[in-house]
């Protein structure tokens, strides 16, 4: 813990999406260890409370309200935070909106700025991070990606496709910083359902309240990884059991998991909770309310998870497909074996 502590102490991080949920998770825990902290998003009073209980524990926090969406406005919150700090060492691109959906009542405005947001946002921070790191000849870019990066699930088609866009756009600059040879590591740490307030105030199209799918973990599980991430540097990690499942699942078997997500996804993102008659939502404008990590969703949120590295996690996939095809081919051979003693 002592090593951890060490490590964060003094190290500038830009957070995005940091006045809620996973954001204002890891804002606190870097606080803790002594970080300084560039914190960026719309809402600029749900901003500053994030703020000021950051600075309770310690930390050098600025607050820099912006719409990732705006692309000069992320470029002048990185370039506050090399003002105040002198540089960047970890930037991680967190901020994100959804519409809960059928596809059919989905509005091409809807799904625009959920790709502004959840694709463009990371765009935009990336590019903003990239100009400074490079220039300092160090640094580490960590989006905070999902399973649905690799999935689309049911009700959230938008936000499943501004996802993989990240993936995309992530490979490709993993690719181009490794033939640079370029100092600067990017890596992807992807989720599962986190218990945060967006079930509360993200729009929905559905007659009942949206709720995480589960199994559903605590914004601090979340946090703990996306910190060992931008410490150690994977190309991806994958949090919680289910997310390797879902991967690899959509690898080998999309067919079926296609048959699973019709019968359970839309069920299980279901709270069976009305929506009230004038619910607010934060697609446009910043909710009023509600800046807190955790969301209503604690009673069965985990706080702890299995984080494996992709690398190892499909290592481990080799290993138990080729122990299981040596078992299968160790059978066949008995069972042939018994044939030919039986009929010389």
């Amino acid at each position: 813990m002592s090593d951890f502590r060490s490590f964060w102490r003094d190290r500038v991080v830009v957070i995005t999406g940091a006045s809620a949920g996973v954001g204002r998770a890891c804002a606190m825990s870097l606080a803790a260890q002594g970080a300084h902290l560039c914190l960026i998003a719309r809402d600029s009073a749900g901003l500053q409370q994030t703020r000021g209980e950051a600075a309770q524990l310690g930390a050098s926090v600025i607050a820099c309200p912006a719409d990732v969406a705006d692309a000069e406005a992320v470029q002048a919150a990185a370039q506050a935070c090399v003002n105040t700090f002198g540089r960047i060492d970890v930037w991680i691109n967190n901020a994100m909106a959804t519409v809960y959906s059928p596809i059919a009542k989905l509005t091409a405005a809807e799904v625009r700025r959920v790709t502004e947001v959840t694709y463009l946002g990371v765009v935009h921070g990336t590019l903003a991070a990239l100009r400074h790191m490079q220039r300092a000849g160090r640094g580490t870019v960590v989006q905070v990606g999902s399973a649905l990066a690799y999935r689309g699930i049911p009700l959230q088609a938008a936000y499943s496709a501004a996802k993989h866009a990240v993936r995309g756009f992530t490979t490709a600059l993993r690719a181009e910083l490794l033939q640079s040879r370029s100092p600067v590591h990017v890596t992807s740490v992807h989720l599962p359902a986190i218990d945060t307030p967006q079930f509360d105030w993200a729009r929905t199209h559905c007659p009942t309240q949206p709720r995480p799918m589960p199994p559903v973990y605590a914004p601090e599980v979340a946090a703990r990884a996306i910190l060992r991430a931008a410490r150690h540097p994977r190309r991806e990690y994958w949090v919680g059991a289910s997310t390797p499942l879902v991967v690899f699942g959509e690898r080998l078997a999309p067919g079926l998991l296609d048959r699973y997500m019709a019968r359970h996804a839309a069920r299980g993102q279901d709270s069976g909770v009305p929506v009230p008659r004038e619910r607010p939502d934060n697609l446009h404008e910043p909710a009023a309310t509600g800046h807190d990590t955790r969301g209503t969703w604690g009673h069965e949120a985990r706080t702890h998870a299995l984080v494996v590295s992709s690398g190892a996690a499909t290592t481990a996939a080799w290993l138990v497909c080729g122990a299981a095809l040596l078992g299968l081919g160790a059978l066949l051979h008995r069972s042939a074996h018994r044939r030919t003693r039986r009929f010389p």
